[in-house]
């Protein structure tokens, strides 16, 4: 294990991150910090985008990567928007091991405290547990409700994908699927492309998506293929020129650099009951050229 802080986060110091490194050419990289996966690595390439004006100072979420969306999705009245998770400081359960297989695990918890009491008065635990392959990345978020009452919850894993271009970008497996547009706003619609493509601002909901999307157009002309797992619904987000103007933690000219494609629990709220847990996952995969 690795462990060292980053040249722009010098004057934050205690802020660290981890490193998960299984051969310099295949690593991973996690901020404790919200537990924001801030880079994948995979066979040299740099597959998540992180933009250059991101903050850091343990207050902000991080502007890229991965960032956890717990308990709520979106504007929340009860707290900052998407929830405390992407927040919050982790704790380091298991630090970055090696197996037999040369795959490389750790695993980060979050349990509840007097923060997130007096956003939310439940009593939780989150356990995220990432691994690393060699051309896989699976990311495994567990919820325990440790608690005597039932809480609902939303979640999301908000990932930043590096394109070359993103007119050039195209998401699979959502035809014929009903979307929430947040652009819009005027209802609902029905996805009739085959390939999702991006050539303005874009901010959608798809409900019940299949457990798989290719992502295309990722740096270097590369494809990812998405896998999920009690992760039914898929968001697709890019601000565009406008927005990413209004964002002081975004560059102007970031957004053809980037594709959020965001496996998670948003279109309908989950409940969990006193000592019930619910665990959702996706990995990710370098396809082959």
């Amino acid at each position: 294990m690795r462990v060292k802080v980053q040249s722009k986060m010098a004057a934050v110091k205690d802020i660290v991150t981890l490193v998960l490194d299984k051969d310099h050419k295949t690593t991973v990289t996690v901020h404790l910090h919200g537990a924001t996966v801030l880079a994948w690595k995979a066979q040299g390439k740099e597959l998540l985008f992180v933009s250059d004006r991101a903050v850091y100072d343990n207050k902000k979420a991080i502007r890229g990567g991965i960032p956890l969306v717990f308990p709520n999705f979106g504007p929340w009245a009860l707290g900052p928007q998407h929830g405390f998770a992407r927040i919050s400081r982790w704790k380091l359960e298991q630090k970055p091991e090696k197996d037999d297989s040369g795959a490389m695990t750790a695993v980060f918890t979050l349990t509840d405290n007097k923060d997130t009491r007096k956003m939310w008065d439940h009593k939780f635990k989150l356990t995220y547990t990432l691994h690393l392959t060699e051309k896989t990345f699976k990311t495994t978020l567990k919820v325990d409700n440790t608690g005597a009452e039932t809480f609902t919850f939303t979640t999301l894993l908000h990932t930043y994908f590096r394109t070359d271009d993103i007119t050039k970008a195209t998401v699979s497996g959502l035809k014929g699927l009903e979307y929430e547009d947040k652009v819009r706003g005027d209802g609902k619609f029905t996805e009739d492309r085959e390939l999702v493509t991006v050539a303005e601002e874009v901010d959608r909901t798809y409900a019940s998506t299949p457990n798989s999307h290719i992502i295309t157009g990722v740096i270097g002309g590369g494809k990812v293929h998405m896998e999920k797992t009690n992760l039914p619904d898929t968001v697709v987000w890019n601000p565009w020129v406008d927005k990413a103007k209004a964002m002081g933690d975004f560059g102007d000219d970031e957004y053809p650099s980037m594709l959020c494609v965001e496996a998670g629990h948003v279109a309908t709220p989950l409940s969990l009951g006193a000592g019930q847990s619910f665990t959702g996952s996706q990995t990710l995969t370098l396809m082959d050229e």
